[in-house]
């Protein structure tokens, strides 16, 4: 299941998912006195005859930068329902989340364990494309729920910058 998932960024095309955890822990190693946030979102764009889909995996190093990765994924019709793609949209984030096993958090945890009492902090949210203004509103609750069931934090705009900002430069 795992090696159909297909990532890049502007330094690398072509990645898997374990190749995307190497770099993710990379990066945590060159700093790991640091506060990171990993978010995963997903945004999406109709187009005439599809919809695109690109889920963002961006690690945050807090106030230091960050590293992150892409997903593209196209549904062979445009989407003209807000309810169908918001809730594509929160599947193919849950999807990728799901990527993450237990021994992948641990490790990622491990780099900077040592650091903890110094700051050292990693922490999982889900970034949905939706708000408490416009249309997406009525799907707050439906939505978040998804994602804390799975034991993680939702966040929702302007919290959401992993999908209405760094997913979305690449629906278009």
């Amino acid at each position: 299941m795992i090696e159909s998932f297909r990532f890049y960024n502007v330094s690398e095309k072509d990645m898997d998912f374990e190749l995307v955890l190497t770099r993710m822990k990379d990066f945590m190693k060159k700093d790991p006195r640091s506060r990171y946030v990993l978010s995963i979102g997903t945004d999406s764009h109709v187009h005439q005859t599809e919809t695109r889909f690109i889920t963002a995996i961006h690690l945050h190093r807090v106030g230091k930068g960050a590293w992150g990765c892409l997903r593209n994924y196209n549904v062979k019709r445009p989407l003209k329902s807000i309810r169908e793609k918001i809730s594509l949209e929160t599947s193919f984030s849950q999807e990728i989340a799901y990527l993450f096993s237990p021994e992948d958090l641990a490790d990622l945890t491990e780099i900077i364990l040592p650091y903890a009492d110094e700051g050292a902090d990693l922490t999982i949210e889900i970034h949905l494309d939706i708000g408490s203004r416009g249309a997406t509103k009525e799907l707050i609750q439906d939505m978040t729920g998804r994602i804390t069931a799975m034991g993680l934090e939702a966040k929702i705009k302007p919290e959401s910058y992993a999908a209405f900002s760094y997913a979305n430069r690449y629906t278009k």
